[in-house]
């Protein structure tokens, strides 16, 4: 392979994991405001595998290059780029384009990058900034949740749930979550005060009502965590799927909100604080190689993963 190429994952039609192929291709060159990475963790993540589907082809130009997580060294500085330097460790959340994280190289806007946590190798960095980002524009945004809040988190050992475990207890609340008996021990250690097992038990009859959901399953979730919110409370929806919104909220007397993260390396210099200081744990089940992609889709979109999952080039 010579100098100007690598190797990336590249789709050119929607599909199943088998649409993911693994080809060599160039090398994108930083733009203005951009640089260039050399990538050593690309995170993935259940909304890679929607866009991968074709569920939201309005928000995904083929061919193209997925992944929006990712961490790596600076290799090239684009055009009035500062605060940054060649051989520079960072990490960011890309926003969707054609140019993705599943590659050896991609190019990404330096006001998304932040240095990455000196106390993380690079390829598990790569699993922070999407599940970091959203937790935290949902309980310190959306939900302002102060000390004595009341929050329930499904689907809380997932990627954005363990984090939002950790957040919310930082930020003082009273923490309930729902997920299988097997990561109750993990979930108790990150902090969490109340554990329900959901295929036992219907949450809406174990949970006293609460200040915030943040439903991070969808589908009937959404409906059903009514049933939980005190008046006046607030439902945090995720997921592609919410099965719900503000209007059947309101007529509940109660408020709906998406969540969406927006890149932002201001926000993760906060999340690196938390990080180093180990107030914020982000784990990975597993790592996957890049030509393995596939492999990772297909893990993910059991809706069982514990953590995230990283592919490393």
């Amino acid at each position: 392979m010579s100098a100007a190429r690598m190797h990336a994952v590249v789709q050119s039609v929607f599909g199943g994991p088998e649409t993911l192929g693994y080809a060599e291709t160039g090398i994108p060159e930083p733009g203005p405001g951009e640089v260039l990475l050399r990538v050593a963790g690309a995170g993935v993540n259940p909304g890679d595998a929607v866009l991968r589907s074709g569920r939201v082809p309005e928000l995904v130009e083929l061919p193209w290059t997925p992944g929006n997580d990712v961490a790596g060294v600076v290799e090239r500085l684009g055009e009035g780029v500062t605060g940054f330097a060649p051989g520079d460790p960072v990490y960011g959340m890309l926003p969707v384009s054609r140019r993705g994280a599943y590659a050896e190289f991609t190019a990404a806007p330096a006001e998304a990058l932040a240095l990455a946590p000196k106390n993380l190798d690079l390829a598990h960095a790569g699993a922070v900034p999407l599940v970091a980002l959203t937790a935290w524009q949902a309980l310190t945004v959306l939900a302002r949740v102060r000390p004595g809040d009341r929050v329930l988190i499904h689907a809380a050992a997932g990627g954005v749930g363990h984090v939002a475990v950790q957040l919310a207890k930082e930020l003082g609340a009273y923490v309930i979550g729902t997920a299988r008996p097997a990561r109750h021990d993990l979930l108790r250690e990150l902090g969490a005060d109340e554990l329900i097992d959901h295929t036992a038990t219907a949450f809406e009859s174990a949970v006293s009502p609460v200040d915030t959901v943040l439903d991070l399953v969808g589908g009937s979730y959404g409906p059903r965590s009514l049933e939980v919110l005190r008046p006046g409370g607030l439902l945090v929806g995720a997921s592609i799927d919410p099965g719900m919104d503000e209007h059947r909220a309101a007529e509940r007397g109660l408020r709906y909100a998406w969540v969406t993260a927006a890149p932002s390396g201001a926000v993760l210099d906060r999340i690196t604080e938390r990080i180093e200081a180990d107030r914020l744990r982000v784990l990975v089940q597993d790592t996957y190689p890049l030509s393995a992609a596939a492999e990772a889709h297909r893990a993910i979109e059991t809706g069982r993963t514990s953590g995230k999952l990283v592919l490393v080039p």
